[in-house]
């Protein structure tokens, strides 16, 4: 049985659904997916269980309507804690994560406990977006890290890799943020209990079909949210003491 999932959001990806699942399967032979779809009106849901049905590594998880990426996620991860998934990735379905880049991740979790793909660590890897969006997003980038004082160059990127015992710990119920805000919040967090976070490089491009679900709402509730969370942690610029459970710790334990 494969210990790592990797969690799919949708909603009206009838375009993309059948090539990301087949290129996630191909690319991470270690790996099922799980689709998670929000009611999708142009049929996104059904072609997933379409999927579902001829492929056991292939998951899917109806909601009842579209709530956000992060209400989403939050759902595929509760998924993942009730079975025996070790590894929880979250990628989008449109390519612009491309899960050729899967391996690299799985590696560099064995000595991290979230480990976040990066497009501006060593320059910038984004392809095919307009000139003000990639400003807007590299310098939201250093706006969270001044505020936040995170220790990564990509805090917005939702391209991840989870450990387990990050989100059993997290307490995701309290998780309180939805859009593009939801990434930061879950790194923030990750980062602020005492795990180990690690980036690995990888190239951004902009979705080929499909429509984008970028908005000025998502951009101002991550500003917003920023404060917020420097806020509810006294802004503390560092985390304190790693976390018992964390892949650091168990490390050291073993090395003694």
């Amino acid at each position: 049985m494969n210990d790592t999932l990797v969690v799919i959001p949708t909603y009206n990806e009838k375009e993309n659904v059948r090539e990301i699942t087949a290129a996630v399967l191909t690319n991470a032979r270690w790996a099922d997916v799980l689709v998670v779809d929000d009611n999708s009106p142009d049929g996104t849901g059904n072609i997933a269980d379409e999927l579902a049905a001829g492929e056991p590594r292939i998951h899917v998880l109806h909601r009842a309507g579209k709530e956000g990426l992060g209400r989403a996620y939050l759902s595929g991860f509760a998924w993942a804690l009730q079975r025996h998934y070790e590894f929880v990735f979250e990628m989008d379905a449109d390519f612009s994560h491309n899960p050729v880049s899967l391996p690299k991740f799985r590696e560099a979790a064995q000595n991290a406990d979230l480990v976040l793909g990066t497009r501006y660590l060593g320059g910038i890897r984004v392809v095919n977006w307009p000139m003000h969006r990639l400003l807007l997003s590299y310098f939201a980038a250093m706006y969270v890290r001044l505020i936040t004082g995170m220790p990564v160059s990509d805090p917005t990127g939702g391209f991840k890799c989870f450990r387990r015992a990050v989100l059993e710990d997290l307490k995701l119920e309290g998780i309180k943020s939805n859009g593009y805000s939801f990434q930061i919040e879950m790194s923030y967090e990750t980062w602020m209990h005492g795990f180990r976070l690690a980036e690995v490089p990888i190239t951004f491009e902009d979705r080929a079909q499909g429509t984008s679900k970028m908005s000025a709402n998502i951009v101002k509730e991550a500003l917003s949210m920023v404060w917020k969370l420097a806020i509810r942690r006294g802004f503390k610029r560092t985390p304190g003491k790693t976390h018992p459970r964390s892949i650091v710790a168990n490390s050291a334990a073993m090395a003694s």
